[in-house]
């Protein structure tokens, strides 16, 4: 018997029929004799819906007050979710019960809309799960010290699940959405795309990082801090699949490198369309401009990801860095009015039409010529790179947005993506 922790995307309950099914797929694993932890999310749809309506009311939502209202609102999305599941459990004669993130509780800190989690105590759930029950629990979201409810930002339920399976050492969390695991890259962009058996939780962090939508980027770190096995899989394979062959479908995320991982020298591309770049001509070239520039930009708590700095001339250089779309006006006016003037920059300019195309893979660390491929392919079809960024296992490029999905092609072309790799 295992402890087993399964989360559900929203695509996943989108219905009640599909919650009926969810909830006889759990019921499948539950008598099995498997001890059964539930994280489901909101029902599709339901948390833009919700904060549509607090945007009709107030449509500026960036104060602080207003920001607690808004987790507020958003959290009940899923606390509808588990109510549903858990009847839908009790419909199919399994003991189950539903909690909230405050009920657990799930300990977050206070920063609204994007919480982290501190801790969780499990105390509740053990007894739960020790008295025959399966256990329910809201993902996305906790509670801060004041008792104020927390949520933990878009994908929050993959972290809270991934969360939960660490604080009750579950012998794995299965993670189903409305894929069947971890592409090379995206099928819709690319029809020849593999689905991976095994990633390398490295190489899965980095792809999270760099815009894959299969996991949210801290899920993937909370698996790698406390040694979660995690599996990505889909919902859609018929409920009643046998479940020994569930259990090794999809794709494992994998704390082992085995040879074939090494002789796979790009996994996988990513892209990412949410980018926009900024860029300050003519500031001084003198210890202490990249603070100058980028320590009022993270005060506004914007994130900063691709930074380049031009080699300066006659004591000028050009600045420049991304940042994600959402932010990207923000950064410009905190840059005109304030950053700009202090540093005495000739112009702040900017480019809200770019995207970043990454190549993944560990095998980049024993094999030469991987950039020089990617950018000789990149060339051949007329791309102009305009930023880039490495790191030992992945090489991102800033392109053009209207590249993108050629730039995707391209490479997965080039680096035989659609082929399996030997043993």
């Amino acid at each position: 018997m295992a402890l087993i922790v399964h989360k559900y995307g929203g695509t996943s309950m989108g219905s009640t029929d599909r919650i009926r099914n969810v909830a006889k797929r759990v019921a499948k694993w539950a008598r099995a004799g498997h001890q059964m932890v539930v994280v489901p999310s909101a029902m599709s749809g339901e948390t833009n819906r919700l904060l549509g309506l607090a945007k009709e009311l107030s449509p500026s939502t960036h104060s602080a007050s207003l920001a607690r209202e808004l987790d507020m609102i958003a959290s009940t999305g899923e606390q509808v979710s588990v109510g549903l599941l858990a009847i839908a459990l009790q419909a199919e004669g399994v003991e189950a019960v539903s909690y909230t993130g405050w009920q657990v509780p799930v300990a977050t800190d206070s920063s609204y809309t994007k919480a982290r989690i501190e801790s969780i105590d499990d105390k509740r759930i053990r007894a739960d799960l020790a008295a025959g029950k399966v256990v329910v629990i809201t993902g996305f979201q906790g509670v801060d010290e004041d008792m104020n409810i927390t949520t933990l930002g878009r994908g929050g339920s993959d972290t809270s699940a991934v969360a939960i399976a660490a604080a009750v050492k579950a012998d794995e969390c299965l993670i189903y959405t409305d894929v069947d695991g971890v592409y090379t890259t995206d099928p819709r962009i690319v029809p020849e795309a593999r689905r991976l058996h095994t990633i390398s939780f490295e190489e899965m962090l980095e792809m999270a990082s760099l815009g894959s939508k299969i996991l949210q980027i801290r899920s993937v770190e909370f698996a790698g801090k406390y040694r979660v096995p995690l599996r990505v899989l889909s919902s859609f394979t018929p409920w009643d699949i046998d479940i020994n062959e569930e259990a090794k479908s999809g794709t494992l995320i994998s704390f082992e490198e085995d040879e074939n991982m090494e002789q796979a020298v790009v996994s996988g591309i990513a892209f990412n369309r949410d980018e926009a770049k900024v860029t300050l001509l003519g500031v001084p070239d003198k210890p202490g401009i990249a603070f100058q520039i980028l320590g009022p930009v993270a005060e506004a708590n914007i994130d900063v990801d691709v930074i380049i700095q031009n080699v300066s001339q006659d004591g000028k250089t050009d600045f420049s860095f991304t940042v994600h779309r959402n932010d990207y006006q923000r950064a410009i006016e905190l840059l005109e009015k304030t950053v700009g003037p202090a540093v005495q920059a000739a112009k702040v300019m900017g480019d809200a039409k770019i995207c970043k195309v990454s190549i993944v893979g560990i095998g980049m660390r024993s094999h030469v010529g991987v950039a020089s491929k990617m950018f000789r392919s990149l060339s051949e079809e007329g791309i102009n790179i305009q930023m880039i960024s490495t790191s030992e296992i992945k090489t991102s490029v800033v392109i053009d947005e209207k590249y993108m999905e050629l730039a995707v092609r391209a490479l997965h072309k080039a680096f035989e993506l659609d082929q399996e790799v030997s043993a």
